[in-house]
């Protein structure tokens, strides 16, 4: 059996913060502590749990130097359900990040967004629609 463990994104260096406030305050993460060895190299690392506490989902941002965001490659996250949906898409709203509902019904049984982190980096959001 397969199954995906992580995905990195990268962020120019000092980068951090900006991270945190997107997919921290933004997507809901949680920061995770990176292994003692990875420290130094920078970074961030986030985690999203299931309603059993298991994790669901998790993103590492690296520094890249020289930097240049994904704007086409992407994470692309799926909420449990259409309120959930619509408060991250306000909470990133309200942080001043575009969300982008353009596509909002063109991926067959499911609502999404496209919005982009700190860093110009594309993530997708998505719900199950009914």
């Amino acid at each position: 059996m397969m199954r995906l463990h992580h995905v990195q994104v990268a962020c120019p260096p000092g980068g951090e913060d900006a991270a945190r406030r997107f997919y921290a305050d933004g997507l809901g993460m949680t920061e995770v502590d990176k292994p003692v060895d990875l420290v130094a190299r920078g970074g961030c690392w986030f985690r999203a749990y299931d309603d059993a506490g298991a994790v669901a989902a998790e993103l590492h941002v690296g520094v890249e130097d020289p930097f240049a965001p994904a704007r086409k490659a992407h994470p692309a996250f799926v909420l449990d359900d259409l309120g959930a949906f619509d408060e991250v898409a306000a909470r990133l709203r309200d942080l001043g990040f575009e969300v982008d509902e353009s596509q909002r019904g063109t991926f067959p049984g499911h609502v999404r967004f496209h919005t982009s982190d700190a860093h110009g980096n594309q993530v997708e959001v998505l719900a199950v629609s009914a």
